[in-house]
Order: C-alpha cells, then structure tokens, then sequence
C-alpha cells in the first residue's frame, strides 16, 4: 500500500530547469530513504540523487552533482528533485523510489517501492 508518484515531468530547453515532485503515502515518510533514478533511451536505469531518511544527508550521481538538488518537505510526504542547467544528456524517465530503513522494516512486506516514472525531454 505505500506508493510514490512522480510529477513535474516535461520538455525543457538545454541550459533550462524543471522540478520533480514524488509524493509518497501509505507509511510514515520519515521512515524512508529516497531516492531519484532515471533512465534513457536505450541505457540501463542509474542512480541519480539520494537523501536520508531524516534528510540530513544528501548523495549525487557525479553526472548532475552541482546542477541537481534533491530535497524533502516533511509537511507534505514529497520529494523533491531540482534540476537546473539540463543537457539532452538528462533525458529520460525519471523514477522515484524509497527504501525503509532497516529499524523499520516489517517483515513479509515490501521494504522497497518505485514510482511509474516521469518523462523528460531536453530539447531546443
């Protein structure tokens, strides 16, 4: 029953930003870690930007580290994934996804849930 569902998806221009919104139900959020993939055309899913459960601590794929920031709003159980200076590059569907933490974890449950996706398109 927890379920996390992307949007903000669309087309932008090189040099542009967008926003991604993943809202995440059905559990206590603070109790996950999240995360952001992404795929392209014809490329294996990669890791994209990480933030710790209490948002504390944040990681970056070296590909967008400086252009991307992911944050948490804990009043509204949504992650948030900034983008600024795309390149075509980043085009792809974006993916949210969160991992319980292990103190957390119930047992014969899922510990893991992935949204549908988000598409994103770069192009002049």
């Amino acid at each position: 029953q927890v379920q996390v569902v992307e949007s903000g998806g669309g087309l932008v221009q090189p040099g542009g930003s967008l926003r991604l919104s993943c809202a995440h139900s059905g559990d206590v959020f603070a109790n996950y870690a999240m995360n952001w993939y992404r795929q392209a055309p014809g490329k294996e899913r990669e890791f994209v930007a990480y933030i710790s459960s209490n948002g504390g601590s944040t990681k970056y794929a070296d590909s967008v580290k400086g252009r991307f920031t992911i944050s948490r709003d804990f009043s509204r159980n949504t992650v948030h994934l900034q983008m600024n200076s795309l390149t075509p590059e980043a085009t792809a569907v974006y993916y949210c996804n969160g991992k319980v933490v292990p103190n957390f974890a119930r047992p014969g449950y899922r510990d893991e849930v992935w949204g549908q996706g988000t598409l994103v398109t770069v192009s002049s």
